[in-house]
């Protein structure tokens, strides 16, 4: 198989036009057609010469992302299908409000977490994602903001399928490519990354200074609850999560994001509450409440009304920001939790 030019960096790039007689600055044509203007055809990049076009061609290939198919809600939010050159499919979603228009992106193929109340928890993780394929997510919903909407891409939250600290390297690379002047130019603060809580990485990304907000797919604030629901918490306890999530903040500067979903019957009681606000007065944060999305896999309810009402109000009359998001797209399964390839 041909090598995806996408993968080579600007130096690579530049040695191999070197061993084929031409200019290094071409390196730096190459990438701007491919990570500014988001061109997949090698014949497109109209200031290259007709014999570099054709000597790129037989070297390489660009393996673009496409859409497989799309379902639109009642909402206006619209889940895609995005077959990748393997022929694995993965999906992402373009979710529309008055003020934001978001995409959520997976990293993986599937999600080796097992978490017990996500769809593509139940999946097997098939692979990671590069980072061109991350970015061209972005830029088919971006398409489909513009083209459904009029409106401009405003958010990214890198909460689809997979966890992205998992496929660090890849995820940082794509991050990179969005918010480089040489990229799409994006601020790095409409980003955001979701983790289900790797304790080490969290901190790799302190090192790293990244500039992304962070959000913790938390969910329960004590350990017992916690592994329950989240197998992955029983390596990465709420103690070790505590201390990454602080030298992450400590490192960056950077609040981080608790999302917890009010399961009924199961973390919506005033203790719960207690134990959140344990764990938020132990690193600068905020807490967005997420409304449940059921799925065939498991039984879990959302809690009632009430409950949330007054599980918010006894984080809020204690200090802590707290937003109730509601879901969106549920009637297609793109809400989240929901995400899982369903090819009919």
């Amino acid at each position: 198989m041909k090598q995806d030019l996408r993968k080579l960096g600007l130096e690579q790039l530049k040695d191999w036009l070197k061993e084929k007689g031409e200019p290094a600055f071409r390196a730096k044509q190459i990438m701007e057609w491919i990570w500014q203007k988001s061109v997949t055809d090698i014949q497109a990049m109209s200031n290259l010469s007709k014999n570099l076009r054709e000597t790129l061609s037989i070297e390489f290939v660009i393996n673009p992302v496409t859409v497989y198919k799309s379902q639109y809600s009642d909402d206006g939010t619209i889940k895609s299908g995005f077959r990748l050159y393997d022929k694995h499919l993965v999906e992402g979603v373009l979710i529309p409000t008055e003020t934001r228009m978001t995409a959520c992106i997976s990293s993986q193929v599937g999600c080796s977490l097992t978490c017990k109340f996500c769809a593509t928890g139940y999946m097997k993780r098939e692979r990671n994602l590069d980072a061109a394929e991350i970015y061209d997510q972005v830029i088919l919903i971006k398409n489909q903001a513009e083209e459904r909407f009029n409106q401009p891409l405003t958010n990214i939250v890198y909460m689809g399928m997979g966890e992205p600290l998992l496929n660090y390297q890849a995820v940082l690379e794509s991050v990179e490519k969005i918010t480089s002047p040489q990229g799409l130019n994006w601020s790095p603060k409409r980003i955001t990354v979701s983790t289900a809580g790797i304790a080490k990485m969290i901190k790799k990304l302190g090192d790293d200074g990244v500039k992304f907000n962070l959000a913790l797919s938390l969910h329960a604030a004590n350990d017992e609850k916690r592994n329950t629901i989240m197998p992955i918490n029983e390596s990465n306890s709420i103690k070790n999560l505590t201390e990454a999530l602080t030298y992450f903040y400590k490192k960056t500067g950077n609040k981080i994001t608790f999302e917890y979903i009010v399961f009924n019957g199961f973390n919506d009681t005033i203790e719960d509450a207690k134990d959140l606000l344990k764990f938020c007065k132990r690193v600068p944060s905020k807490v967005n409440i997420i409304e449940y999305n059921p799925i065939n896999e498991a039984d879990f309810r959302n809690a009632e009304a009430d409950a949330i009402e007054k599980f918010a109000k006894y984080l809020e009359n204690n200090g802590v920001t707290v937003n109730i998001r509601r879901s969106r797209g549920k009637d297609i399964d793109a809400a989240c939790g929901q995400l899982a390839i369903k090819e009919n």
